[in-house]
């Protein structure tokens, strides 16, 4: 009797499931005017994280403060070119809170999570990695 081995899928049949379950993160793709809206709120988030993190590059001080900074500019990078925008929206939102209750900050912390977290749930829109990678295929038979 040769042997099976037991739970163990094929490598294509992961990848399949794998694809499935990140294109379950999102709703919908959209074009047009929605996924311009959804561009433009993804850049501003994006760019304004990394702009505004590489301007206070200097002094680090703490291993806090390095991975703070580190996050931050890599949730904004993934914003901006729309990379695995639920991940990078919920990273967003955590890293600037945990800044505002560091820093006793203003509303504008607030309204960047709140921003980050709107990304997470309505997804990247059509023009972004995340829909060439995971969006629906039209396939013609």
């Amino acid at each position: 009797m040769p042997s099976r081995l037991v739970g163990i899928e094929p490598a294509a049949a992961q990848l399949s499931s794998a694809l499935a379950d990140m294109q379950r993160l999102f709703s919908t793709f959209p074009n047009g005017w929605p996924g311009t809206g959804l561009l433009l709120l993804r850049l501003t988030a994006g760019l304004s994280l990394v702009v505004g993190e590489l301007s206070r590059m200097p002094g680090f001080s703490e291993s806090t403060l390095l991975t703070l900074r580190v996050a931050r500019i890599s949730a904004g990078l993934l914003l901006t070119i729309g990379l695995w925008t639920p991940i990078a929206g919920v990273a967003q939102a955590i890293v600037v809170m945990w800044i505002a209750i560091g820093e006793r900050s203003d509303a504008l912390h607030f309204i960047t999570a709140s921003i980050g977290l709107s990304l997470a749930m309505l997804g990247p829109g059509a023009w972004s990695v995340d829909a060439r990678l995971f969006g629906r295929k039209r396939i013609d038979v």
